[in-house]
């Protein structure tokens, strides 16, 4: 495991991530051009999106029943076990629901740097992985919101006039959930490269396949300076805070590599699944709670989820779940 360490800690990905983490420590004033940090994530969203869809137009439905159910179900449990972990601990609901919906999503940059790792390792795994960071943006974000409202609404109980309309408390939840700029530009890529199939790899594959190594190097250096700037405001929010960053990816991991097991992935996919489950979105769940829920501090869930889960994953997180994993296979 140390050599698998050392060998991810050494690639060019994430050796420009720990120099954006440096640069940010040290106060460089390296930063990077306004407004390339959204482009870079639109391009990853759209290059995972079609990727996904194209390889998974290649797949009967039959196949994927399994794996499907297992990553949808990821989705989850997550965000209700975070919720409840993180209400034990005494943070507030608001607070607890972002949490809860940023562990529960998916970091696609982590996905991308999995893939890197396995591919290195020259590990197989299953080509439709990609459709299954799509499955699991979207859930975790719904089931959050609708355990707050849940909440709220048996709160709201003991007053006098009280009006629930579902179209008015879920509508947005749903709507949020599901055409949120990250989601939606991340299913709508899939469905495109899912209906062009072969005919959009031919066009696709030098911009979106062929560049995404490269173009991954450069955002995870603007992901560097970010995670930097945020390990303040996690400390600044106590021990629990910091624990939860760093003890929450190994379990979710573990789960993650249970359930690939048992869904029929093979060790490849295990692996990927795992890192999926153990990695916190800091696109498409930030977005929705800056939405749906504006108490919730950002400096907390985004801070976490950036400041601390992300480089644990990026240099720890990989080699360990790839070990978990083979104790099953």
């Amino acid at each position: 495991m140390q050599e698998m360490i050392i060998n991810n800690l050494t690639s060019p990905a994430i050796l420009f991530f720990i120099l954006g983490i440096i640069a940010a420590l040290v106060k460089s004033d390296l930063k990077l051009p306004t407004g390339l940090n959204e482009s870079l994530s639109i391009y990853l969203l759209i290059a995972i999106g079609m990727k996904g869809g194209i390889e998974l137009a290649e797949h009967s439905f039959h196949e994927l029943v399994r794996p499907l159910v297992g990553t949808l179900s990821l989705g989850i449990i997550i965000p209700i076990i975070t919720f409840m972990i993180c209400r034990r601990l005494g943070i507030d609901r608001k607070n607890a629901t972002g949490i809860a919906a940023t562990y529960g999503s998916v970091s696609i940059v982590t996905f991308g740097a999995a893939i890197a790792f396995v591919e290195q390792a020259n590990i197989s795994y299953e080509s439709y992985m990609n459709a299954f960071v799509v499955l699991l943006e979207s859930p975790a974000i719904i089931v959050s919101l609708v355990i707050l409202k849940l909440l709220e609404n048996r709160s709201y109980k003991q007053e006098v006039v009280y009006r629930f309309s579902a179209t008015s408390v879920y509508g947005p939840i749903i709507k949020e959930g599901l055409f949120g700029k990250s989601v939606f530009l991340m299913v709508g890529s899939l469905l495109v490269g899912l209906i062009g199939g072969d005919r959009a790899l031919t066009i696709v594959k030098p911009l979106f396949i062929d560049l995404y190594p490269s173009v991954l190097v450069l955002f995870l250096l603007g992901m560097g300076l970010t995670a930097g700037n945020q390990l303040a405001a996690v400390r600044k929010y106590g021990i629990k805070l910091l624990a939860l960053g760093i003890l929450l990816p190994p379990v979710y991991g573990f789960l993650g590599v249970v359930i690939g097991y048992y869904s029929g992935l093979s060790l490849g996919g295990t692996i990927l699944l795992s890192v999926l489950a153990a990695s916190a979105s800091y696109i498409a769940a930030p977005a929705a709670m800056r939405a749906s829920v504006p108490e919730a501090n950002p400096a907390i869930y985004l801070g976490m989820a950036l400041g601390l889960t992300f480089p644990f994953n990026l240099t720890i997180g990989m080699p360990l779940y790839y070990e978990m994993a083979k104790w099953f296979y």
